[in-house]
């Protein structure tokens, strides 16, 4: 029998992604809940489960949707803050596996809207552990960020560092997550895993982040935001190895740790920084045009560098990203080119 598997988030990139390759293997029974809010274009979530085979007519006439490609795709419309809507599902559903990538995403966007954060990350999150403490599941695996490193400078950042000065509220919430998955752990026997993801970028992938803003800018001749005078570095990571760990992950239960808890904290990224005028050089050239840049301070909640330690990943579940930055951006220009500029 098939295993089956929860995915939230799913109109989001990552969660696009994570099920795409998951219905694929054709061994699973997917179940994809997203709320489809308005954070950025509603168009493009609405196009990622199209390619999922979802219809965007069925998501507004039915908040349950089988897919037209994948036959063991079915599609909720549903917010993990709906305590009653979430446990009735998993009451209904007796899922093997979670993985939950829902949350209010943005550093920048957690200043000016910090409810949004606490109502879906916070409150999102404890109610997802709490249904999978009412109807256990076999292993809980959850998106956790690099941000949670906030002003650390030792590098690379080791799941051994403190992370005790986040730069910013959605850090704040993340961090907030593996602590309350820790307690679940310890007190429930819930097996979770939290990933720190490092900027994750490729097709599909969100509006307000870098790789999407500096493409739409340069495309139309206008010039984008170089932050901290473009004295900055990010590790880099493509979503297609970013997913292979998460699918990896998800079938490596935790073994207990040496108080006896089922929890484990993994960095997930490319483990190479680059340079962000070398990735801006990168694109550009991908893109077959000039970039002009408007040099610009660094941004609140910002952080110059990060550099993610994926030793323990690589060591317990052979985790080791493939795809160079070259390669990435290549794969991301093709579809901007090909499928959003010309939605």
């Amino acid at each position: 029998m098939k295993k089956k598997v929860l995915v939230t988030g799913a109109a989001g990139f990552i969660g696009f992604h994570t099920i795409k390759s998951l219905v694929s293997e054709e061994v699973y029974e997917v179940i994809g809940l997203d709320n489809i809010n308005d954070y950025y274009p509603m168009t493009l979530k609405f196009e990622r489960l199209k390619a999922l085979g979802i219809h965007p007519d069925f998501i507004r006439y039915s908040k349950e949707s089988i897919s037209e490609t994948f036959k063991d795709f079915k599609f909720i419309r549903m917010d993990v803050t709906d305590e009653k809507a979430l446990f009735s599902l998993f009451q209904k559903e007796s899922f093997d596996y979670v993985i939950h990538l829902a949350a209010q995403a943005g550093v920048r966007y957690s200043i000016d809207n910090p409810n949004a954060y606490i109502q879906s990350n916070v409150v999102g999150f404890n109610n997802i552990l709490e249904a999978c403490r009412e109807y256990p599941v076999d292993h809980l695996v959850y998106a956790s960020s690099s941000s949670v490193y906030g002003l650390n400078t030792e590098q690379p950042f080791s799941v051994k560092h403190k992370v005790d000065k986040p730069a910013s509220l959605y850090a704040a919430t993340k961090k907030s997550n593996e602590l309350m998955a820790h307690t679940y752990s310890h007190l429930f026997n819930i097996p979770t895993t939290g990933l720190r993801f490092f900027t994750v970028y490729g097709p599909w992938g969100r509006p307000d982040m870098a790789p999407m803003l500096f493409a739409n800018a340069i495309s139309k001749g206008e010039p984008i935001k170089v932050f901290n005078n473009g004295q900055m570095e990010r590790d880099f990571t493509y979503v297609g190895d970013i997913v292979e760990g998460v699918c990896k992950v998800m079938t490596t239960v935790p073994s207990e740790n040496e108080n006896g808890n089922q929890y484990k904290i993994y960095n997930i990224g490319n483990s190479k920084p680059v340079q962000l005028m070398d990735f801006i050089e990168t694109l550009g050239n991908e893109l077959g045009m000039e970039v002009k840049k408007n040099f610009m301070p660094m941004q609140d909640g910002d952080v110059v560098s990060t550099y993610a330690d994926t030793s323990e990943l690589s060591r317990e579940i052979g985790y080791q990203p493939k795809v160079t930055i070259q390669e990435g951006v290549k794969e991301f220009v093709t579809w901007f080119k090909e499928i959003y500029s010309k939605s």
